[in-house]
C-alpha cells in the first residue's frame, strides 16, 4: 500500500501530484513488462515502482511547457 510517508520521502521539491503520477506511470511499465514477459509478480507494481524511485533508478522530471 502507498503510505503517505512514501510520498513525502519521494516528494523533494515536486508536488504530491507529480510524485503520484510518476509512481503510477512506472508501476504501469512494470506491470506491462511483466505481462509481456510472462513473469509473475510477487510484490505489487506500485511497491516496486516506489522502490525504484527510492533507490534512485528513476527520478521525477517535469516537462517544460511547449509554448
Amino acid at each position: 500500500m502507498l503510505r503517505p510517508t512514501d510520498i513525502e520521502q519521494l516528494k523533494g521539491n515536486h508536488s504530491r501530484y507529480a510524485v503520484v503520477i510518476g509512481v503510477a506511470k512506472r508501476a504501469r511499465e512494470i506491470a506491462v513488462d511483466a505481462e509481456n514477459n510472462g513473469d509473475i509478480l510477487i510484490e505489487k507494481p506500485v511497491s516496486l515502482a516506489i522502490a525504484d524511485f527510492k533507490r534512485g533508478d528513476y527520478v521525477l522530471s517535469e516537462e517544460k511547457d511547449a509554448e
